[in-house]
């Protein structure tokens, strides 16, 4: 069975690249996708359109823009691994999360135990609360491989 895996949240650590060396090692049929990882580039996606004068519309506009490939990738992705992680607080992997849970889309988390309670909403939804990626390989490898 092959796959299209979306790899949503925390943009400053190489938790994908993991994910992907894990799947790769235990032959998975995977295609991942992710969002713009590259933070000042995320950040300017929409100014290009025009001159904001404030950081509020220039994150919105920004905002609106990511979510052009965040909301497709999602859509056709087979599932979503949604990480959230310890240094700043993902409020769009949040709602990607919210996303994957109005689309129907399967999604697993992946965050230490210290945000579950914050969490506790986003978990419920989810298909698997994983704390490592390597937890994350082993799901994918089961629901690829049975």
């Amino acid at each position: 069975m092959s796959f299209s895996i979306y790899l949503s949240g925390e943009i400053h650590t190489d938790w994908r690249d993991e994910i992907r060396r894990g799947a790769e090692a235990v032959g998975l049929d995977v295609t991942f996708t992710a969002p713009v990882t590259d933070h000042p580039a995320s950040d300017a996606a929409g100014d290009h359109l025009s001159e904001t004068g404030s950081q509020f519309w220039r994150d919105h506009q920004s905002a609106k823009v990511n979510a052009i490939r965040t909301r497709t990738l999602i859509e056709k992705s087979d599932l979503v691994v949604v990480r959230f992680g310890d240094q700043y607080k993902q409020w769009n992997a949040a709602f990607d999360a919210g996303y994957c849970a109005a689309l129907g889309k399967p999604y697993v988390t992946l965050h230490g135990a210290d945000i579950v309670h914050p969490l506790k909403e986003v978990d419920a939804g989810a298909q698997a609360w994983c704390t490592t990626t390597d937890q994350v390989v082993e799901t994918l490898r089961y629901v690829l491989k049975g």
